[in-house]
């Protein structure tokens, strides 16, 4: 069934999110919307929601709770929830939201358009978490324009890198984490299809992929296909494709296998995000993450030692169910060994399917936030140095765009000159002054400057 009006994405949460409103997306299309970012204007509204953490999944019932007046000025509205709290509240979601349409959990993406076609004929408020033994593919668009490929769907504007999904579901279940509850078991695309995609992606001109997964390590081994290193390999092999990139490897699973391929594909990119969580023994036990502290730094070490000058990235949680200021300690101590270049750390919050919600000794929230802090200005120390470092080197940078922070050391010397910005392979932001470099250009960049979170530099080689 075809319509003709506007549709508007609100995407909440991770990469992952990013990359299913995509789909979400072609299937509108595919029905005869047309994206836009003008929410106002959209006669389809969707919520791609994450449950990750209850201020998420808070912000996505306030997100869909304003269009109840909305909907009684224009009847024709139609609104849905789509993805992890989807998932997660299923019927449930109506008690919040009564003038709901659609609740579409994370593995009826496919059946999306047939909920549509319900909708359009006077179907009400449908629920759809059942599950799905395939992963939904959909296929970019194959040569667009330039024009076509600008942000026409409100959720991704970089035109040079793009996500892709490579498995979806986790069979770790962390104590801590709702994944495996809301997106189901784990289970792999094929390594063909994957490859197709991302050929499509680089006749679109798209130069830098990031490959998603759970636990991308350990990639289609329920499948009995390609190992993860192995599908780096095919990709790598992709014409138009200057970067690789993946998201996330789980510790436990890291093998001296994908070290190598870090360090002998070229495309590959010498940055690692590895979650450790917390620097306790005890606390890494009851998270249920399946390796020790001394197991974290010595898989680090590896690391370092086969692929000098590698940045490192991880996730830490503070204030876990019972975690001690001795505990704590160890998480800070853990921070001083690696020297991690970034961190994403956040206060521990109750998911209510999640079985640490359960345990007892819960850190009080005035605690988490204290230690939070400390973490964090610890942190800031290490990502300043390991920025200073690079003063005086040359990085090759892939061209983002136009940088409109303008930074200390930016002049201007011509009508075309701009402060343009991109990164390293090593995931660093780097402005730089340019009057003839283009989007997707790779640049060598001499860092003149390094601020705490970016640095700046002039094309040299």
């Amino acid at each position: 069934m075809s319509y003709k009006g506007y549709a508007y994405i609100n995407t909440i949460g991770c990469q992952m999110n990013v990359y299913d409103s995509e789909k979400l997306a072609g299937i509108l299309k595919s029905h005869g919307f047309e994206m836009t970012n003008e929410m106002d204007k959209a006669d389809i509204v969707v919520c791609n929601t994450c449950s990750i953490r209850h201020k998420a999944e808070e912000k996505a019932f306030s997100f869909l709770g304003r269009f109840a007046r909305e909907k009684k000025k224009r009847p024709h509205l139609m609104t849905v929830m789509a993805g992890c709290v989807a998932q997660q509240e299923g019927e449930k979601a109506f008690a919040r939201v009564p003038h709901l349409d659609i609740v579409l959990g994370t593995q009826a993406f496919s059946r999306f358009g047939q909920h549509l076609d319900a909708l359009k004929s006077g179907k009400k408020q449908i629920v759809d978490i059942g599950e799905s033994d395939v992963i939904f593919e959909a296929m970019p668009e194959k040569d667009r324009s330039d024009e076509d490929r600008s942000d026409e769907s409100g959720f991704d504007g970089n035109k040079i890198s793009k996500f892709v999904t490579i498995m979806q579901g986790c069979d770790n279940y962390c104590t801590y984490c709702v994944v495996p509850y809301v997106r189901g078991r784990e289970r792999s695309r094929s390594h063909t299809s994957i490859v197709e995609e991302i050929k499509i992606l680089a006749g679109n001109g798209i130069r830098e992929i990031t490959l998603l997964g759970q636990n991308v390590n350990s990639y289609a081994i329920k499948e009995d296909g390609l190992s993860f290193p192995q599908l780096l390999e095919k990709v790598s092999c992709v014409e138009g494709i200057a970067r690789i990139r993946f998201a996330t490897s789980h510790p436990k699973d890291l093998s001296m296998e994908l070290i190598h391929a870090i360090r002998d594909i070229d495309k590959v990119c010498n940055h690692l995000h590895l979650p450790v969580q917390s620097g306790s023994n005890k606390i890494l036990k009851k998270m249920n993450r399946g390796y020790t502290r001394e197991t974290y730094i010595n898989r680090i070490q590896a690391l370092k030692s086969a692929c000098p000058g590698i940045a490192l990235s991880t996730d830490i949680i503070v204030g876990f169910p019972s975690e001690t200021p001795e505990d704590f300690n160890d998480t800070m101590e853990l921070l001083k060994i690696v020297e991690f270049d970034s961190i994403f750390a956040f206060a521990y919050s109750d998911r209510s399917s999640a079985p640490a919600a359960k345990f007892s000794d819960q850190v009080e929230e005035k605690e988490k936030m204290t230690r939070l802090n400390q973490l964090l200005e610890l942190q800031e120390i290490y990502t300043h140095k390991k920025n200073k470092a690079l003063v005086g080197k040359f990085l090759e940078v892939l061209v983002e765009g136009e940088s409109h922070k303008l930074r200390d050391g930016f002049v201007k010397t011509s009508d075309k000159m701009k402060q343009m910005t991109g990164r390293s392979a090593s995931n660093k932001i780097v402005h730089f002054p340019s009057d003839n470099c283009a989007i997707g250009d790779l640049v060598t960049i001499r860092i003149e400057n390094a601020y705490p979170h970016s640095l700046w530099g002039y094309p040299g080689s």
